[in-house]
């Protein structure tokens, strides 16, 4: 592409020497600012692009795209943009460099607290058994089919992103799911997308180490909503109106708005039956009634399987092929992920990080527990991120406490705390006169064996926090770490 088409929206632009030059690159990384590139400079938590406008002018870019101009190169012969906001710009640039592939493909936005993984790999199944090849986008990786990339962030920065999303029209992609967080919603890494539907699972607490207050939080998440919904040819936005911010949210005019739950919503549904081996609902729709046969546990997964369904039915899925997908769903990787074991325990693995979504997973296991009679006890084995928030320490142990007949707090991903000192501060939240057993286990693999040689058969074990990650980062390290294969090579020893 060349420079003057990239550049063709910007009206404060100036030219120099390169006009006509062709653009090999765009990129936010200064050591990439080689000749045939266009640099943006970011301004970041920790560092910002434009003190690195000089190395990228030597290093040969045909353009900067800045919000000051003044630590420019005053010798600088290339096209220079000055915009407010060069995150936007940089969402705007990526879009056109790479043919705006998003316009080609059926758009799925999932934001809230929890749920977005499993919703965005529901939809996945719905949209692949209504015969749409459909690539997901999210906090565990990229994938299409068997075709698969890693993920760094939740949503990818909009380079990334668009990149991707071209990637997935050449491999035959005809929808795309997207876990689309707070972040990125607040950095402008999805602007340009045209989201066909918008889900809006819940919202609790969670990265006020970077929104400072719910309502900022909240802010975020609403503007897919207020925002970014309206530009497909038909938008919908599915809300869990069960969920108290969630019916604060603003929709755009023009924007079909469903809404669901277990009362009073478009979307219905009533639980028949609910075991560790999933549950059976009914479902009332504006496309008429069904019932459900998920095999994932746990109330929230109907409510994941009820938004995923809505999202199908905006696309033009029938309620039957939809209801089908569902029964073959077995979960996301990481999300209340079943531990094979010859004990007779009952070993889950799950992502759950915030004291909602323990408490969410554990009180599906208690009520799956009591309405199967059993007298199996249930173990949580969990801890808190180093370097995050840490008001929410405590707030996790109520929930692990509310549940649980076992509590094994333990290292999550200390990253450059203390471990012993981040324990404290869950341990800190036990509450008063809890009657319940107490372990506290620094190392992590020590913390699962102490858990399986607490188990007794008929017992469940949640092991929170980590779910899919493959690693632990310690210090600044990652290091190979997964509690499915460590769990699994503790079985067997």
């Amino acid at each position: 592409m060349k420079l003057a088409q990239l550049f063709s929206v910007f009206p404060q632009l100036r030219w120099g020497e390169t006009a006509g030059s062709d653009v090999q690159e765009i990129t936010q990384d200064s050591r990439q600012a080689k000749p045939g590139t266009v640099f943006v400079a970011i301004r970041g938590n920790s560092s910002d692009g434009h003190q690195f406008l000089s190395q990228a002018a030597a290093s040969g870019a045909l353009a900067l795209v800045v919000e000051d101009d003044s630590r420019i190169p005053v010798d600088y012969k290339g096209a220079v943009v000055k915009v407010p906001n060069t995150r936007r710009a940089l969402d705007v640039l990526a879009q056109r460099f790479y043919g705006n592939p998003a316009q080609n493909l059926f758009c799925v936005g999932v934001t809230g607290t929890n749920g977005k993984t499993t919703i965005a790999y529901m939809v996945e199944a719905i949209f692949t058994q209504f015969g749409w090849p459909t690539g997901v986008l999210g906090t565990i990786d990229h994938h299409l089919g068997k075709h698969k990339w890693e993920s760094a962030l939740t949503t990818p920065d909009a380079l990334t992103l668009q990149r991707r999303l071209k990637e997935f029209i050449s491999l035959g992609a005809r929808a795309a799911a997207f876990e689309v967080s707070s972040h990125a919603l607040d950095q402008s890494r999805a602007d340009s997308l045209p989201f066909a539907v918008g889900i809006f699972t819940n919202l609790t607490r969670d990265h006020l180490d970077y929104h400072h207050t719910m309502e900022s939080y909240f802010a975020a998440k609403e503007k897919l909503f207020s925002d970014l919904l309206g530009r497909a040819t038909t938008s919908v936005a599915v809300l869990n109106t069960d969920d108290a911010w969630v019916r604060k949210t603003r929709v755009k005019e023009g924007v079909t708005t469903w809404s669901y739950g277990q009362r009073a919503a478009d979307f219905t549904f009533r639980v028949l039956k609910q075991d560790l081996n999933g549950s059976l609902f009914h479902l009332s729709t504006p496309r008429g009634n069904t019932e459900v046969n998920l095999p994932s546990p746990g109330l929230h997964n109907v409510y994941n399987a009820t938004a995923a369904i809505a999202a199908g039915l905006a696309a033009g899925v029938s309620l039957e092929t939809a209801a089908m997908a569902m029964s073959g769903f077995y979960g996301a990787p990481g999300r209340l992920e079943k531990v094979p074991n010859s004990r007779g325990l009952h070993i889950f693995v799950d992502y759950a990080h915030t004291d909602d979504a323990l408490r969410t997973v554990l009180r599906a296991l208690h009520e799956t527990r009591t309405a199967s009679r059993s007298a199996g006890r249930i173990l949580t084995v969990f801890g808190c991120g180093g370097d995050r928030d840490r008001g929410k320490r405590p707030l996790m142990a109520q929930a692990a406490c509310e549940f649980s007949d076992v509590i094994v707090i333990t290292s999550d991903n200390p990253r450059t705390e203390d471990p012993q000192a981040i324990i404290a501060q869950i341990e800190a939240g036990v509450p008063t006169g809890w009657k319940g057993q107490r372990l506290m286990e620094i190392d992590r693999r020590q913390a699962l064996s102490t858990a399986l040689q607490t188990a007794r058969e008929g017992d469940v074990i949640l092991v929170a926090g980590k779910g899919h990650e493959d690693y632990q980062i310690l210090g600044t390290q990652k290091h190979p770490f997964s509690d499915q294969k460590i769990l699994t090579e503790l079985l067997k020893d």
